[in-house]
């Protein structure tokens, strides 16, 4: 048997000896393993490699645990690898197999976003990928142009990028478990004719609180990006994410009006829960068949769709069932619809945008809809149309609707005369799935009564989904803004029991079972953060960092809310294309010396803007200035500031900040900052912010450590 060291390069099949390896990649490289070769076979055989030797937090992990290059025909199997920037990365790999394998708790960013509100810099941006920009958000396991790759049986969470390929044609991506990570499932770009079937993608999410704000931050349990046509995907389980699906035709459709990811077949998959679509895929020609949709914003959002089929698909109590927005020549039969507020939406702009290209394509009028055979029940609202020609309309079985139809004057041409296409009868997999199975497979559907329904489950913490695997205590309450305060205590079955708490009074329990409750009262101490310890007994536990508790082990965990309540005075100066406030202070001096053209008196500095600010966005150029005193309590304190496109920030009139040089940055997500700082007493704190066009965010929290 093989033993493994930092460098090594295996070259010919090997079976490695079974122990757990702390390595870290050499002097000067990323690398910490190399496979390279035709016709191999490694077998881990239960080993482990740990790249975290110093016990950093998942936000640091660096390296490369095992990179397979220039060859064919490899397999890597039975391998552990855990804290790492990436577990296996696979380049120009043709044929290569990676089954078996554990790939949990590598990389992952530290959340900035709390339950009481979203902090924009959690946004990922996925839209180009041509020169590896994926690889800044880790991955358990990224391949480019890896051509008719297998990858069967393997696991990951805790994580943040489970399965990233990039240019991968004919792949088989099967019975996977990648759940629980704060990103991404599976994650395509330009790749094609890969097949994705039973596969469990669930609670692939970041972005939500539960009756705060849902908004997902592009995180997906399946991604499609960027020209990726003819894949399969089929019976896989991807709940509780922030999109079930997502599907982007990509920056060249978008300026060319042509391509797209097309053909893509999405059938018999569970989406439900998703933080905002179960389904959304734009530009796009597609067919989704047989999907359960229940619980999400939309169940379907397929926006600038064309020659789609929506097909056999059990959608329920969603905002809204399927939304289409110049959507042309679109199949909508066999669904059946319940408890939805709005069963189908169509609808067309006034004007299209201008900074499009797809626009330029030609006639993008919503039109040409076959509406046929769909049943529906309890929903609010059966149809809602607007500026949308040629509808068909019929043989559809309403059941118990609040109201049924909204059409107006921009809607021409309803009538009963349209053709449901025969795709059921046509499409094999369709037909040998209704008949039983595909060739190969035991199982049909993912199943549809999912032992976490609903999306008040999720539950993200600042590593990620929670897991059910450790004790939780959980603010349920985090919008009210009385001195109450209301816990939940999740977990595996055990006893718990109050081992001290500061900041609150009244506590409603010592101990007890789980779940159980917990309700408080703040004692609202000026600089007082709110904290509660718990000792948890009973199973075993796996906590978020991956460590395993035997079961009788006594576990601590808590519940801390540290940010600091803060009054900030912000005033808004305007300037225009000829000042230059970054670069000539002395004009940046005069600017905010002048008059405000707008103010404001906020508890919680934290902004984003569209477009500009002011009556009608009319201020796309402008300068913030927020000023704070704040009395705190002699400790060690955490200084958190995002932005876009410029900040510095004063505390007692030295800079701490400096982040006056927007071209460091892409600004295709928004920079966050952290610097650990020594206070106590009185202290100013001062953001200068300059925003010169376009999106603009603002958000400052200090934070007791």
């Amino acid at each position: 048997m093989k033993k493994l060291y930092s460098g090594v390069r295996i070259t010919s099949s090997a079976k490695i000896l079974p122990q757990v390896y702390r390595l870290n990649a050499v002097a000067g490289k990323q690398i910490v393993i190399e496979v390279e070769g035709d016709n191999l076979v490694i077998d881990f055989n239960g080993a482990i490699i740990d790249g975290n030797i110093k016990g950093e937090l998942p936000d640091k992990f660096t390296g490369v645990a095992l990179y397979v290059k220039k060859g064919k025909n490899i397999v890597i199997k039975n391998l552990t690898a855990r804290g790492f920037k990436i577990a296996i990365r696979a380049d120009n790999v043709s044929g290569l197999k990676i089954e078996n394998c554990n790939l949990s708790y590598n990389y992952r960013q530290r959340l900035n976003s709390s339950q009481q509100k979203e902090d924009v810099s959690d946004w990922m941006s996925f839209h180009h990928n041509d020169k590896d920009e994926w690889l800044r958000y880790g991955a358990a396991v990224y391949l480019k142009n890896c051509d008719k790759a297998v990858v069967r049986n393997n696991i990951v969470t805790g994580g943040q990028c489970a399965l990233m390929i990039s240019e991968c044609d004919d792949a088989e991506i099967f019975f996977n478990d990648f759940s629980y990570n704060s990103a991404i499932g599976i994650g395509l770009y330009r790749s094609n004719r890969n097949k994705i079937i039973f596969n469990r993608l669930d609670f692939n999410i970041r972005g939500y609180s539960h009756g705060v704000y849902q908004r997902g931050q592009d995180s997906a349990a399946i991604l499609v990006f960027e020209q990726c046509n003819g894949n399969v995907f089929m019976s896989n389980s991807a709940t509780h994410s922030g999109d079930g699906f997502f599907l982007w035709a990509g920056q060249y459709t978008m300026d060319s009006g042509m391509g797209g990811c097309n053909d893509n077949r999405i059938y018999f998959n569970n989406f439900s829960w998703a933080a905002t679509n179960g389904i959304e895929a734009t530009f796009s020609r597609n067919k989704m068949v047989g999907n359960i949709i229940n619980g999400c914003d939309h169940g379907i959002w397929a926006g600038y769709s064309f020659e789609s089929q929506i097909l056999l698909n059990s959608i329920g109590s969603n905002r809204i069932g399927i939304a289409i927005e110049h959507g042309q020549q679109i199949e909508i039969a066999e669904n059946f619809f319940e408890g939805n507020g709005e069963s189908i939406r169509l609808w067309g702009r006034a004007t299209q945008p201008v900074d499009w290209g797809y626009t330029k394509k030609g006639d993008l009028r919503s039109n040409s809809f076959v509406i046929h055979a769909n049943h529906f029940k309890n929903d609010k609202k059966l149809f809602n149309f607007s500026r949308t020609d040629n509808i068909s309309l019929r043989d559809n079985k309403p059941v118990g609707l609040e109201a049924t139809l909204r059409f107006d004057s921009t809607v021409k041409d309803i009538h009963d005369r349209g053709v449901v296409s025969d795709l059921l009868r046509r499409d094999a997999d369709i037909v040998n799935v209704l008949a039983g199975g595909l060739p190969g497979f035991a199982g049909v559907l993912p199943d549809s009564t999912n032992p976490r329904p609903g999306r008040r489950e999720i539950r993200m913490t600042e590593w990620g989904p929670y897991d059910f695997r450790s004790p939780l205590i959980w603010l349920t309450n985090p919008a009210d803004l009385s001195d109450t305060v209301r816990f939940e205590l999740v977990g595996p079955p055990g006893a718990w029991r109050v081992v001290g708490f500061r900041g609150l009074k009244g506590v409603s329990g010592r101990s007890g079972i789980f779940p159980s409750e917990l309700v408080a009262i703040k004692t609202r101490e000026k600089g007082q953060d709110i904290f509660v310890q718990l000792e948890y007994t009973g199973g075993p536990v796996v906590n978020r960092f991956g460590k395993k508790f035997q079961a009788g082990q006594k576990y601590l965990f808590e519940y801390r809310d540290a940010v600091m309540p803060i009054s900030w005075k912000v005033n808004w100066f305007a300037y225009d294309s000829t000042d230059r406030p970054l670069k000539d202070p002395v004009r940046f001096g005069q600017l905010i010396r002048g008059m405000p053209i707008l103010r404001d008196t906020v508890s919680d500095l934290n902004y984003a803007w569209w477009g500009g600010i002011g009556k009608e966005l009319r201020f796309e150029r402008f300068i913030t200035v927020a000023e704070s005193a704040v009395d705190l309590p002699t400790g060690e304190y955490e200084l958190s500031v995002s932005w876009d496109d410029a900040v510095r920030l004063y505390v007692d009139g030295r800079r701490v900040v400096d982040e006056w040089q927007p071209l460091k940055y892409k600004f295709d997500e928004a920079p966050n900052r952290k610097i650990q700082l020594k206070l106590g007493g009185r202290h100013q704190i001062r953001a200068e912010h300059v925003e010169s066009g376009g999106f603009a965010t603002l958000v400052v929290k200090l934070k007791k450590t």
